[in-house]
C-alpha cells in the first residue's frame, strides 16, 4: 500500500504537518475509523490488518497517509437537533411528550391576565 495522499485535502494535519508526532488520542480516533470501515465492507480483512499494523508502527502524521487515504470522510458539520434521532424505528410512534410544561406556562399566563385587570379596576376606581 503506497503513500497515496491525493484523497487528502492539503489542509489535512497528514499532509500539513506531516513530522509532528502521533499521539494516543490521534491512534485511537484512527482506530475507530478503521473499525468502521472494516465493519462497514470498505476494508478486506487484509488491508484492514495491514493499516492497523501501520497505524501502530507511526511515529509522525505523514506516515500515517496510507493508513488514511481512502477511508470514508469525517462528519464535517452537526446534525440538527431536529433531525436527530430518537432511537425508535421508523413508522413506530414515539411516547407523547408530557403536557406539564405547558399546563404551567398556561397557568401563569392565566393568573397574570387576571392580575393585571384586577391592578387596572382598582387603579379605575
Amino acid at each position: 500500500m503506497g503513500a497515496v495522499s491525493s484523497d487528502l485535502p492539503i489542509s489535512s494535519p497528514y499532509r500539513s504537518t506531516p513530522a509532528a508526532p502521533v499521539d494516543e488520542d490521534e491512534r485511537n480516533r484512527l482506530s475507530f475509523r478503521l473499525n468502521a470501515a472494516f465493519e462497514a465492507g470498505t476494508l478486506d480483512a487484509d488491508d484492514y490488518r495491514a493499516r492497523l499494523d501501520q497505524l501502530f508502527a507511526a511515529r509522525t502524521l505523514g506516515e500515517l497517509v496510507p493508513v488514511v487515504s481512502g477511508l470514508p470522510p469525517l462528519p464535517t458539520h452537526a446534525s440538527p437537533a431536529l433531525v436527530e434521532s430518537t432511537g425508535g424505528r421508523p413508522g413506530e410512534l414515539a411516547p407523547a411528550r408530557s403536557a406539564h410544561r405547558l399546563t404551567l406556562v398556561a397557568v401563569a399566563g392565566v393568573a397574570g391576565g387576571v392580575l393585571l385587570v384586577v391592578l387596572l379596576l382598582l387603579l379605575l376606581l
